[in-house]
């Protein structure tokens, strides 16, 4: 400030020397007086005014440049969840296919079982079944045979009853009785 005032008290002193102030009607001192006022409304406006203005201005300036630093690493991390959030996604939908896959081999494997074991009891049911068949078939044989059996010596012991003795008649009967034992 001070070569300011230096150097318009001497553009003061060369204006008057060369008759300019006398053209203009200016005065020295007045000038003089209005440059130090200035100077002192600039010093005062820089101080008091300008100079806070500057370091508010840096301080926004600050916190713009660190709200933007922030805004790219939440940025950064927002992408970042993104893909995360993607992974588990494509993480989850492996394991759902992997559930299902198990899910249809078991209840493959369950179909199958069931299956067999319906196969296995029609076939034991089968089997009983012949078992059945074959002892009932056996059981109306056996029948049969001693009611053939009867019929035949009742047939036999009319017809010979009236040509044969008794004693024959005994011996028939008993070897027809051996021989239907015997079949």
């Amino acid at each position: 400030m001070p070569t300011l005032f230096l150097a318009s008290v001497e553009a003061a002193h060369a204006a008057a020397e060369t008759g300019l102030a006398d053209k203009f009607g200016l005065q020295v001192n007045y000038v003089v007086i209005q440059a130090v006022s200035f100077l002192i409304v600039m010093g005062v406006l820089y101080r008091f005014a300008i100079k806070p203005t500057i370091v508010t201005m840096e301080e926004r300036a600050t916190k713009i440049d660190s709200g933007l630093k922030y805004a790219e690493e939440m940025k950064a991390k927002l992408d970042a969840t993104h893909q995360q959030s993607a992974e588990i996604v494509k993480e989850a939908q492996s394991k759902a296919g992997a559930i299902i896959n198990e899910a249809r081999d078991t209840a493959k494997d369950f179909l199958e079982k069931q299956t067999q074991e319906a196969t296995q009891k029609a076939n034991d049911m089968l089997v009983k079944a012949q078992q059945a068949i074959e002892m009932e078939r056996r059981k109306t044989i056996a029948e049969a045979r001693e009611e053939i059996a009867r019929l035949v010596v009742a047939t036999t012991e009319r017809v010979l009853a009236k040509k044969l003795s008794d004693a024959d008649r005994a011996a028939y009967n008993e070897s027809a009785t051996r021989e239907l034992n015997v079949v």
